[in-house]
C-alpha cells in the first residue's frame, strides 16, 4: 500500500493532533491563536500534496486520487480554513476546549478528504462515519446550552438512522454482487441475474442513496437540518452547510458514475432522483418563508440548495456534474460569508433574530456590503457566483428536455419556482439591513453604535468577497477545473 496517496489525510489528522498537543503548553489567554497554527498546517499539507500528485499512479484498494478527488479536497480544505477563521473570531464565546474545536474540524476534514477519493463501499462507510462522529461532538460542543444538546441528540438519532439504512443497503449490494469495490460492482451488473436478485440490488442502491441524502440534507433526511443549524455553534453550522453537504455530493456522484452506471439508463433511478430534487426544493423554499431566526432560515435555504444539487445530478452526465461543482463553490463562499457576519452580530447582541441586522449599513458598511452580496449570490443575482452556478445547472437540465423518459420539464418548472420564492426570503434579509427597524423597535430602538469586525472574520469576509465577484466575472478557470474533474466521469454508461 502506497501511503503517499493518502498523505493529505494523514497530514490533516496530524495537524489536529498537533493542535491538541500544543494546547498543553499554551496559556489560556493565547489558546484562540492555535487556530492560526491549524490554518498554516492545512495550507502546508495541501500545497505539498498538490505538488506531489501523480494521477497516473493515484489508486489503491478502496481509494482513488483522480481529478474529482483533488477538486473536492481543495474545496474541503478551503472550507475548513474559512471555518477556522470564523472559529478564531468565535473563540471568546467558548469557555474552554477551543483547541478541541480546531482539532475536531481537522478530523472531520480528514473524513471529507477520504470521501472525495472513495472507490469502495468500505471506504465510503469509514469516511461517512468519521465525518458524522466528528460532527456529533461538534454540535454538542456548547454543552451548557440546552439548545446545543438538543441539536446534538437530533443529529445523533438521524445520523445513526441514516447510517443503519446505508449499511443495510451496502449489505444488500454485497450479497447480490459479492464485492464492495465500485468497479467490480459495476462489472457484475453486466452479468444477467434473476429478477429477485435484481430487485434486492435496486433496494440496496435506494438505501445507500437514502443514507447519503442525510449529508445533503435532502428529502427524506432533512428534518434535522433547521434544528441542528439553529442549535449548533455557528462555526459548526457553517461547516455543516458547506463541507458536509459537499461530502454527500461527491459520494453520490462516485456511486452513480462508478458503482452502478448500468442503472442510469433505467427509468426508475432518474425518476427517483427527480422526485427527491423537486420535493427538496419546494420544501426548503416554502419553509424558509416564515423564518425569522437567521440560522434557521439559512438551514431551510440549505435544504433548497440540496434540491438544486440533485437537479444537476439528475442530468447524469459530465455537464450536469460540472455545473454542480461550480454551483457548490459559489454556495460555499456565500454561505460562509453570511454565517461569519451572523456570528459577529450574535456575539454583540446575544440574539440570532433577523432584527439584529437593523442599521447594519450604518454600524458597519463593510459587513453590510458583503452580507448583501453574499445573500444576492445565494439568491442567484447576476453577476455573482451564485447566479452562474444556478444558470449552469438549469442549462444542463434544459439540455435533457428531449431525453426519453425525461422528467425534466416539471423539474425545471419547480426549480424556477424555487428561485422566485427564494428571492422573497433572501431579500427579506437585505431589507432588514437597510430599511428594517428591528423586531422590537417599538420598545427599543436598534443600536446605532459602530460594530467592529474581528481581524480573522475580516480576512474570511474579504476572501469570500473576492471569490463571489471573481467567480461571477471570471468563471472560466474554475469551470475548466470542474470540467477536468468530471471528464469522462459517466463515460462507462452502457
Amino acid at each position: 500500500m502506497d501511503v503517499t496517496l493518502i498523505s493529505l489525510e494523514i497530514g490533516i489528522t496530524l495537524t489536529g493532533i498537533i493542535i491538541l498537543l500544543a494546547d498543553l503548553w499554551t496559556p489560556s489567554e493565547n489558546k484562540a491563536r492555535l487556530g492560526w497554527i491549524a490554518i498554516g498546517g492545512l495550507i502546508a499539507v495541501f500545497c505539498y500534496n498538490f505538488n506531489t500528485f501523480d494521477q497516473a499512479a493515484a489508486a489503491i484498494n478502496g481509494y482513488s486520487k483522480d481529478g474529482l478527488a483533488v477538486y473536492f479536497q481543495g474545496f474541503f480544505v478551503m472550507a475548513a480554513i474559512l471555518v477556522i477563521l470564523l472559529t478564531i473570531s468565535y473563540a471568546p464565546r467558548v469557555k474552554s476546549g477551543i483547541s478541541e474545536l480546531y482539532a475536531l474540524i481537522c478530523f472531520a476534514l480528514a473524513g471529507m478528504c477520504f470521501a472525495a477519493g472513495a472507490n469502495s463501499f468500505t471506504m465510503l462507510f469509514v469516511a461517512v462515519e468519521l465525518i458524522t462522529i466528528s460532527f456529533y461532538v461538534l454540535t454538542s460542543f456548547e454543552r451548557r446550552r440546552l439548545r446545543s444538546l438538543e441539536a446534538s441528540i437530533k443529529y445523533l438519532i438521524m445520523g445513526a438512522t441514516s447510517s443503519a439504512i446505508m449499511v443495510f443497503g451496502i449489505a444488500l449490494i454485497y450479497g447480490t454482487t459479492g464485492t464492495l469495490d465500485f468497479n467490480e460492482v459495476s462489472r457484475s451488473l453486466l452479468t444477467p441475474v434473476g429478477p429477485s436478485m435484481q430487485l434486492l440490488f435496486q433496494i440496496g442502491v435506494i438505501l445507500v442513496l437514502g443514507g447519503l441524502a442525510f449529508k445533503l440534507g435532502a428529502i427524506p433526511f432533512q428534518l434535522w437540518v433547521p434544528d441542528v443549524y439553529q442549535g449548533a455553534p455557528i462555526p459548526v453550522t457553517a461547516f455543516l452547510a458547506s463541507g458536509s453537504k459537499a461530502a454527500g455530493l461527491v459520494l453520490i456522484i462516485r456511486t452513480l458514475a462508478e458503482a452502478y452506471p448500468a442503472l442510469l439508463n433505467q427509468e426508475w433511478l432518474p425518476k427517483l432522483l427527480s422526485i427527491m430534487a423537486g420535493i427538496t426544493i419546494l420544501y426548503g423554499s416554502l419553509c424558509a418563508l416564515r423564518q425569522r431566526n437567521l440560522k434557521r432560515l439559512l438551514g431551510y435555504s440549505s435544504i433548497a440548495s440540496a434540491g438544486y444539487i440533485l437537479l444537476g445530478i439528475v442530468c447524469l452526465d459530465n455537464t450536469g456534474s460540472q455545473a454542480v461543482l461550480f454551483y457548490l463553490l459559489g454556495y460555499l463562499f456565500g454561505i460562509l460569508a453570511a454565517f461569519t457576519i451572523i456570528s459577529v452580530l450574535s456575539e454583540e447582541s446575544g440574539d440570532e433574530d433577523i432584527s439584529i441586522l437593523a442599521n447594519l449599513h450604518h454600524r458597519s458598511p463593510f459587513m453590510a456590503t458583503i452580507l448583501t452580496l453574499a445573500i444576492a449570490s445565494l439568491a442567484g443575482i447576476p453577476p455573482l457566483a451564485g447566479f452562474l452556478g444556478k444558470f449552469a445547472i438549469l442549462r444542463a437540465a434544459f439540455g435533457k428536455l428531449n431525453d426519453q423518459h425525461s422528467s425534466m420539464p416539471w423539474l425545471i418548472g419547480v426549480a424556477l419556482l424555487g428561485i422566485v420564492i427564494s428571492l422573497y426570503y433572501y431579500f427579506k434579509i437585505i431589507r432588514e439591513i437597510y430599511w428594517g427597524p428591528g423586531l422590537y423597535w417599538k420598545e427599543k430602538k436598534p443600536s446605532t453604535e459602530a460594530l467592529p469586525c474581528p481581524r480573522s472574520a475580516e480576512i474570511a469576509l474579504l476572501i469570500c468577497l473576492f471569490a463571489l465577484i471573481g467567480l461571477g466575472l471570471f468563471p472560466e478557470t474554475i469551470l475548466s477545473l470542474a470540467g477536468e474533474a468530471t471528464n469522462n466521469l459517466f463515460s462507462s454508461r452502457p
